[in-house]
Protein backbone atom coordinates (compact mmCIF):
# COMPACT_ATOMS: atom_id res chain seq x y z
CA UNK A 1 0.00 0.00 0.00
CA UNK A 2 2.86 2.20 0.91
CA UNK A 3 4.39 1.34 -2.52
CA UNK A 4 0.99 2.13 -4.78
CA UNK A 5 0.55 5.40 -2.48
CA UNK A 6 3.91 6.57 -3.33
CA UNK A 7 3.75 5.65 -6.80
CA UNK A 8 0.17 7.65 -6.74
CA UNK A 9 1.92 10.79 -5.18
CA UNK A 10 4.72 11.25 -7.95
CA UNK A 11 2.49 10.50 -10.83
CA UNK A 12 0.28 13.34 -9.16
CA UNK A 13 2.98 15.76 -8.33
CA UNK A 14 4.87 14.33 -11.95
CA UNK A 15 1.33 15.05 -14.19
CA UNK A 16 0.92 19.23 -12.25
CA UNK A 17 4.71 19.91 -13.04
CA UNK A 18 6.91 17.53 -15.24
CA UNK A 19 9.75 20.04 -15.68
CA UNK A 20 11.02 19.41 -11.92
CA UNK A 21 8.71 16.18 -11.17
CA UNK A 22 10.09 12.77 -12.32
CA UNK A 23 6.99 10.19 -12.67
CA UNK A 24 7.02 7.43 -11.12
CA UNK A 25 10.41 4.67 -11.49
CA UNK A 26 9.29 2.00 -13.71
CA UNK A 27 6.77 3.63 -16.33
CA UNK A 28 8.10 5.00 -19.86
CA UNK A 29 7.60 8.60 -20.75
CA UNK A 30 5.09 7.54 -23.62
CA UNK A 31 2.67 6.32 -21.17
CA UNK A 32 3.30 9.53 -18.71
CA UNK A 33 2.59 11.59 -21.98
CA UNK A 34 -0.64 10.17 -22.28
CA UNK A 35 -1.57 11.48 -18.50
CA UNK A 36 0.54 14.55 -18.83
CA UNK A 37 -1.46 15.62 -21.85
CA UNK A 38 -5.10 14.67 -20.90
CA UNK A 39 -5.04 16.53 -17.62
CA UNK A 40 -3.41 19.80 -19.35
CA UNK A 41 -5.56 19.93 -21.67
CA UNK A 42 -8.55 19.30 -20.17
CA UNK A 43 -8.12 21.93 -17.69
CA UNK A 44 -7.43 24.49 -19.61
CA UNK A 45 -10.23 23.74 -22.33
CA UNK A 46 -12.31 23.68 -19.02
CA UNK A 47 -11.16 27.28 -18.32
CA UNK A 48 -10.74 28.19 -21.73
CA UNK A 49 -14.91 28.06 -21.98
CA UNK A 50 -15.40 29.90 -18.77
CA UNK A 51 -12.79 32.28 -19.64
CA UNK A 52 -12.79 33.40 -23.27
CA UNK A 53 -12.39 36.87 -23.36
CA UNK A 54 -8.99 36.38 -21.17
CA UNK A 55 -7.69 33.30 -23.05
CA UNK A 56 -8.41 35.50 -26.12
CA UNK A 57 -6.14 38.46 -24.79
CA UNK A 58 -3.62 36.44 -23.55
CA UNK A 59 -3.03 34.36 -26.48
CA UNK A 60 -2.51 30.96 -26.61
CA UNK A 61 0.92 30.75 -25.66
CA UNK A 62 0.37 32.94 -22.43
CA UNK A 63 -2.64 31.06 -21.72
CA UNK A 64 -1.01 27.67 -21.82
CA UNK A 65 1.24 29.61 -19.24
CA UNK A 66 -0.93 30.47 -17.06
CA UNK A 67 -2.88 27.38 -16.65
CA UNK A 68 0.15 25.60 -16.26
CA UNK A 69 0.99 28.05 -13.17
CA UNK A 70 -2.67 27.37 -12.16
CA UNK A 71 -2.12 23.58 -12.14
CA UNK A 72 1.63 23.99 -10.36
CA UNK A 73 0.78 26.20 -7.51
CA UNK A 74 -3.02 26.14 -6.65
CA UNK A 75 -3.95 23.56 -4.08
CA UNK A 76 -8.02 23.49 -5.37
CA UNK A 77 -10.29 22.66 -2.62
CA UNK A 78 -12.99 21.77 -4.56
CA UNK A 79 -12.90 18.26 -6.40
CA UNK A 80 -15.82 19.30 -8.72
CA UNK A 81 -15.22 20.57 -12.19
CA UNK A 82 -17.37 23.19 -12.88
CA UNK A 83 -16.56 24.82 -9.51
CA UNK A 84 -12.80 24.78 -10.65
CA UNK A 85 -13.29 28.44 -12.50
CA UNK A 86 -13.98 29.86 -8.90
CA UNK A 87 -10.42 28.35 -7.91
CA UNK A 88 -8.92 30.31 -11.09
CA UNK A 89 -10.21 33.42 -10.10
CA UNK A 90 -9.15 32.80 -6.34
CA UNK A 91 -5.72 31.98 -7.50
CA UNK A 92 -5.61 34.86 -9.86
CA UNK A 93 -6.83 37.55 -6.64
CA UNK A 94 -4.35 35.95 -4.45
CA UNK A 95 -1.03 35.53 -6.79
CA UNK A 96 -0.94 38.55 -9.14
CA UNK A 97 0.26 36.34 -11.55
CA UNK A 98 1.02 38.92 -14.40
CA UNK A 99 2.07 42.43 -13.04
CA UNK A 100 2.05 43.75 -16.85
CA UNK A 101 -1.90 42.89 -16.75
CA UNK A 102 -2.95 43.74 -13.55
CA UNK A 103 -6.19 44.02 -14.46
CA UNK A 104 -6.07 39.64 -15.09
CA UNK A 105 -8.09 39.04 -11.12
CA UNK A 106 -10.86 41.66 -11.64
CA UNK A 107 -11.74 40.45 -15.74
CA UNK A 108 -11.70 37.00 -14.20
CA UNK A 109 -14.09 37.55 -11.81
CA UNK A 110 -16.08 39.31 -13.98
CA UNK A 111 -16.08 36.66 -16.47
CA UNK A 112 -16.65 33.63 -13.83
CA UNK A 113 -19.94 35.97 -12.43
CA UNK A 114 -22.50 34.49 -15.23
CA UNK A 115 -21.79 31.06 -14.69
CA UNK A 116 -21.67 31.38 -10.70
CA UNK A 117 -24.78 33.48 -10.55
CA UNK A 118 -25.99 30.22 -13.17
CA UNK A 119 -25.25 27.71 -11.05
CA UNK A 120 -26.26 29.58 -7.63
CA UNK A 121 -29.18 28.19 -5.70
CA UNK A 122 -29.05 30.67 -2.90
CA UNK A 123 -32.29 30.59 -1.24
CA UNK A 124 -34.63 33.75 -1.34
CA UNK A 125 -35.11 35.14 2.33
CA UNK A 126 -38.56 35.42 3.53
CA UNK A 127 -40.34 38.80 1.95
CA UNK A 128 -43.33 40.58 1.41
CA UNK A 129 -43.86 40.92 -2.52
CA UNK A 130 -46.54 43.72 -1.88
CA UNK A 131 -44.56 45.12 0.53
CA UNK A 132 -43.88 48.89 0.44
CA UNK A 133 -40.07 49.71 -0.37
CA UNK A 134 -40.05 52.85 0.80
CA UNK A 135 -41.62 52.16 4.49
CA UNK A 136 -40.36 48.66 4.54
CA UNK A 137 -37.03 47.19 4.96
CA UNK A 138 -36.27 46.47 1.16
CA UNK A 139 -34.51 42.90 0.48
CA UNK A 140 -32.18 42.63 -2.85
CA UNK A 141 -32.37 39.76 -4.18
CA UNK A 142 -30.10 36.67 -3.84
CA UNK A 143 -29.73 36.62 -7.14
CA UNK A 144 -28.66 40.12 -8.17
CA UNK A 145 -25.34 41.01 -7.18
CA UNK A 146 -24.12 44.54 -7.86
CA UNK A 147 -20.22 44.54 -8.33
CA UNK A 148 -17.51 47.34 -8.62
CA UNK A 149 -14.28 47.20 -10.52
CA UNK A 150 -11.30 48.99 -10.44
CA UNK A 151 -10.97 48.36 -14.37
CA UNK A 152 -13.08 48.35 -17.05
CA UNK A 153 -13.62 44.66 -17.16
CA UNK A 154 -16.80 45.18 -19.55
CA UNK A 155 -14.05 46.67 -22.41
CA UNK A 156 -10.61 44.46 -22.31
CA UNK A 157 -9.90 42.21 -24.66
CA UNK A 158 -7.56 41.72 -27.41
CA UNK A 159 -7.81 45.16 -28.71
CA UNK A 160 -7.58 47.27 -25.33
CA UNK A 161 -5.70 46.24 -22.64
CA UNK A 162 -5.50 49.00 -20.69
CA UNK A 163 -2.33 49.77 -18.21
CA UNK A 164 -3.60 52.56 -15.77
CA UNK A 165 -7.17 52.14 -14.31
CA UNK A 166 -9.68 55.18 -15.27
CA UNK A 167 -10.34 57.51 -12.79
CA UNK A 168 -13.90 56.00 -12.80
CA UNK A 169 -14.81 52.96 -11.52
CA UNK A 170 -16.96 50.48 -13.35
CA UNK A 171 -20.25 49.31 -11.55
CA UNK A 172 -22.44 46.36 -13.06
CA UNK A 173 -25.47 44.76 -11.75
CA UNK A 174 -25.61 40.77 -12.57
CA UNK A 175 -28.99 39.46 -12.19
CA UNK A 176 -30.58 36.15 -13.26
CA UNK A 177 -34.09 36.80 -14.39
CA UNK A 178 -37.00 34.35 -13.85
CA UNK A 179 -36.15 33.00 -17.53
CA UNK A 180 -33.07 31.66 -15.88
CA UNK A 181 -30.80 34.46 -18.29
CA UNK A 182 -28.02 35.98 -16.81
CA UNK A 183 -28.24 39.63 -17.59
CA UNK A 184 -25.58 42.33 -16.92
CA UNK A 185 -26.55 46.25 -16.93
CA UNK A 186 -24.33 49.20 -16.17
CA UNK A 187 -24.82 51.16 -13.12
CA UNK A 188 -24.60 54.94 -12.36
CA UNK A 189 -23.07 55.39 -9.45
CA UNK A 190 -25.58 56.25 -7.04
CA UNK A 191 -27.51 53.51 -8.23
CA UNK A 192 -24.78 51.50 -7.09
CA UNK A 193 -24.92 52.97 -3.66
CA UNK A 194 -28.29 52.09 -2.92
CA UNK A 195 -28.43 48.43 -3.97
CA UNK A 196 -25.05 48.16 -2.23
CA UNK A 197 -26.70 49.58 1.07
CA UNK A 198 -29.09 47.59 0.58
CA UNK A 199 -27.65 44.58 0.32
CA UNK A 200 -25.85 45.12 4.17
CA UNK A 201 -29.43 46.24 5.64
CA UNK A 202 -31.14 44.66 7.94
CA UNK A 203 -33.77 46.81 9.73
CA UNK A 204 -33.28 50.15 7.80
CA UNK A 205 -36.26 51.58 5.58
CA UNK A 206 -35.71 52.24 2.07
CA UNK A 207 -36.65 56.20 2.95
CA UNK A 208 -34.55 55.84 5.45
CA UNK A 209 -31.74 54.42 2.94
CA UNK A 210 -32.34 57.08 0.55
CA UNK A 211 -32.21 59.83 3.02
CA UNK A 212 -28.92 59.02 3.89
CA UNK A 213 -28.09 58.69 0.41
CA UNK A 214 -29.58 62.11 -0.65
CA UNK A 215 -26.93 63.66 2.54
CA UNK A 216 -24.19 61.73 1.33
CA UNK A 217 -24.47 63.22 -2.13
CA UNK A 218 -25.07 66.65 -0.71
CA UNK A 219 -28.74 67.07 -2.33
CA UNK A 220 -31.08 69.65 -0.52
CA UNK A 221 -34.21 68.37 -0.49
CA UNK A 222 -34.26 64.64 0.56
CA UNK A 223 -38.10 64.15 0.03
CA UNK A 224 -37.77 65.29 -3.73
CA UNK A 225 -35.03 63.29 -3.68
CA UNK A 226 -37.02 59.94 -2.43
CA UNK A 227 -39.82 61.04 -5.03
CA UNK A 228 -38.00 60.97 -7.82
CA UNK A 229 -36.62 57.43 -6.99
CA UNK A 230 -40.06 55.79 -6.87
CA UNK A 231 -40.27 54.79 -10.14
CA UNK A 232 -36.81 53.71 -10.15
CA UNK A 233 -38.03 51.14 -7.25
CA UNK A 234 -40.58 49.99 -8.75
CA UNK A 235 -38.64 48.88 -12.12
CA UNK A 236 -36.25 47.05 -9.47
CA UNK A 237 -39.35 45.34 -8.05
CA UNK A 238 -40.97 44.61 -11.77
CA UNK A 239 -37.11 43.36 -12.24
CA UNK A 240 -37.04 40.92 -9.75
CA UNK A 241 -33.95 43.31 -8.27
CA UNK A 242 -35.32 44.05 -5.20
CA UNK A 243 -38.05 41.24 -4.51
CA UNK A 244 -39.94 42.88 -1.78
CA UNK A 245 -39.72 43.71 1.76
CA UNK A 246 -38.09 41.56 4.59
CA UNK A 247 -40.34 39.82 6.49
CA UNK A 248 -38.55 38.82 10.16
Amino acid sequence: MNTLQAQLHALAAHVRNPATQPGPPGIEDRRLAVYRELVFNNLAGLLGHGFPVIRATLGEADWAALVRRFLVEHASHTPLFPALGGEFVGFLAEAQVDPARPWLAELAHYEWAEADLQSSDAPMPPHDPAGDLLDGVPLLSPLAWPLAYRWPVDRIGPGHQPTDPPASPTLVLVRRAASGEVRFSTLSPLLYQLLASIAGNQDLSGRALLRSLAAGIGHADAEAFIDEARPMLARLREEGVLPGTRID
